[in-house]
């Protein structure tokens, strides 16, 4: 006899649950992407039987999961603000408290439709196309060091309809846009913060790159190099953002007001109330 949809969901979410907090949510949609049906028709027809074939490909995407692969890499994409990206475990998986820095910069190109954007370290190019997509009158750059991840940024870029409006550069940093004399009106990066020393204890250290999530040994060592390349590539009256670890606060608004000494410079809280943005404003 084949199994059922509630059959093979209550299985599933057993072997999920000691992997993550949200194991029946994870089953539906594991399910619902063998089926090609959306969530509510699980729950509708919970009787309907699967075919061998889909409760193979199911039964496969649960082992992945169960043995804590994120969801989104099974998945193959995962949303961002208003859109949905494609994500490889070439790039890191974008998080919801990146949406703030995006937030903060829409603000500042809205009152500015022609500002010149970069996304440093733009891995998936989330920063990057979701800006382009708003913000069409904008010159939108995007750098990563990562050939790998500027593949999928320009996948994205093209999926989003805005490949012809982001510029992407292979490179270090700014290195790339100072190298050919570009200033920038914004400078948005989500670069690696993580201490070297604390990766080996970090779950997420098994599945997404080391290159997006180590940041030497305090965390720091790359927003140190972007800071002192961004004097020479903001402009006046520019604006830098900054995302950051929950504890670097101080240390980076240190190092803000360091390389900018006439700037405004402000931490920003995330959704549960951490520092998670560097706010400077240029003069």
């Amino acid at each position: 006899m084949r199994p059922t949809i509630r059959d093979v969901l209550r299985t599933a979410r057993k072997r999920i649950a000691p992997a993550s907090q949200s194991a029946g949510l994870d089953a539906h949609i594991l399910l619902s992407q063998v089926l090609g049906v959306e969530r509510a028709y699980l729950l509708v027809y919970p009787n309907h039987t699967l075919t061998a074939d889909q409760q193979n490909r199911f039964e496969k995407l649960v082992e992945r999961c169960a043995a804590g692969e994120p969801l989104a890499y099974i998945l193959g994409r995962r949303g961002f603000y208003d859109r949905e990206f494609i994500v490889t475990p070439a790039v890191l998986i974008p998080r919801p408290e990146t949406e703030l820095l995006l937030e903060a910069a829409l603000v500042f190109v809205k009152g500015r439709p022609d500002s010149t954007v970069v996304d440093v370290g733009t891995g998936s190019g989330a920063l990057a196309v979701t800006l382009a997509a708003h913000c069409p009158a904008a010159a939108v750059y995007a750098v990563d060091i990562s050939p790998a991840a500027l593949a999928v940024a320009k996948r994205n870029a093209a999926a989003n309809e805005v490949a012809e409006r982001v510029v992407f550069f292979e490179g270090d940093l700014l290195r790339p846009l100072l190298e050919r004399g570009l200033q920038m009106d914004v400078i948005m990066a989500n670069l690696p913060y993580v201490a070297s020393d604390d990766l080996p204890h970090l779950v997420v250290t098994r599945y997404e790159p080391r290159l997006a999530l180590d940041g030497g040994a305090d965390g720091l060592d790359l927003m140190r190099r972007l800071l002192e390349q961004a004097v020479a590539a903001l402009r006046p009256g520019g604006l830098v953002l900054l995302e950051i670890g929950a504890d670097q606060g101080a240390a980076v608004e240190a190092l803000a007001r360091a390389a900018f000494p006439q700037a405004g410079v402000d931490v920003l809280p995330d959704y549960a109330g951490l520092d998670r943005i560097v706010r400077i404003a240029n003069r």
